[in-house]
């Protein structure tokens, strides 16, 4: 089947949250001599604290630091020049207020708008090594979808390149962090990441209450036939959502049986709703419900086959948990009204 897919890849519009720190406290004129020090003093102890807050969450240079390849780097100052070939750290790096530093970005980067007015870097498994080269930048940033040989050959080239692999929902946010304490922008990263897990909690705490029993089985497909299994992120989503993951026996991203799925039954179905059939123009929500065999799936006979923003689906950035609470609404819509 011939099918284009708008790139899901990575793979919740994080807000920059404005992090005020200020103290206040205004003196009354009309008080009496008395109560003017005890004023005083309690403005300048909120001052104290405020300024405690500042200071911890300020950058100490030179800080070095590992990637997910276990490479160091050592910045003995914020970066400038930054570049990110994947969509979900350009969304972090966005998140966190590092629009004036970002000097480029991967052609398939799309969110934030500002992103797209940025100087592109080529695609995100094998970006434009002369692009980059001759951008300047002080490191480059990359995500999942670049495996460690091409990492290893943009080293070869000179290029500082730092890698993540985020296998889950935490790793996602220390990954924010990490962002936050390279460039100096903590406190930035601290109200992302606040957020973040503030939607979190808002899906474990609706779930918590469901039982075994009552844990509806989903199964859930990004590209035609292709599904995830355990041991990554998206697979976590499922389950912080309350729900169990049919393809939860397989490891990663793999083709799936279509006899398998039949015999696992899902309650529900979720898939990239981006996916359209090229020839017969059928979403991938189509295409799945005409499977042979498929309409005696409990989701399918239900109409619980849903389609979800492939880019909130797989990328693992700051929308995530905009993800989550996506996957959790069409799971259990009747404990997200």
């Amino acid at each position: 089947m011939n099918v284009t897919l708008k790139r899901w890849s990575t793979g919740l519009a994080a807000l920059l949250l404005a992090l005020s720190l200020s103290a206040c406290g205004a003196k009354n004129e009309d008080s009496s001599a008395s109560q003017q020090p005890a004023a005083q003093t309690e403005q300048n102890t909120d001052n104290s604290a405020s300024q405690t807050k500042t200071d911890e969450l300020k950058t100490t240079y030179p800080l070095t630091i590992q990637d997910a390849t276990g490479e160091s780097f050592t910045f003995k100052e914020a970066p400038k020049h930054i570049i990110s070939v994947s969509p979900a750290e350009t969304e972090a790096l966005f998140a966190i207020g590092l629009d004036s530093e970002i000097v480029g970005v991967s052609d398939y980067d799309d969110y934030p708008e500002a992103a797209k007015s940025k100087a592109k870097m080529g695609g995100i498994t094998k970006p434009n090594e002369e692009a980059i080269i001759a951008a300047q930048p002080d490191i480059v940033f990359t995500g999942i979808s670049m495996s460690e040989e091409a990492v290893k050959k943009l080293r070869d080239l000179g290029i500082q390149i730092f890698k993540t692999d985020p296998k889950t929902v935490d790793d996602v946010i220390k990954n924010i962090e990490t962002y936050g304490l390279i460039t100096d922008h903590q406190a930035e990263a601290k109200a992302v990441v606040d957020k973040m897990k503030q939607e979190e909690n808002e899906v474990t705490e609706a779930v918590k209450s469901l039982t075994p029993e009552q844990k509806k089985k989903v199964y859930i497909e990004f590209s035609p036939g292709w599904t995830v299994g355990k041991g990554e992120f998206m697979d976590e989503l499922i389950t912080l959502a309350g729900g169990v993951n049919v393809a939860a026996d397989t490891e990663g991203w793999s083709e799936i049986s279509e006899e398998k799925i039949i015999k696992d039954n899902p309650d529900v179905i979720l898939y990239a709703n981006s996916v359209i059939d090229e020839k017969t123009k059928k979403s991938l929500g189509d295409i799945i419900k005409g499977r042979s065999g498929w309409d005696q799936i409990t989701a399918v006979k239900n109409d619980a086959v849903i389609g979800l923003d492939d880019n909130l689906l797989s990328r693992p950035g700051p929308r995530v948990t905009q993800g989550l609470k996506e996957v959790a609404k069409a799971v259990y819509p009747d404990l997200f009204k």
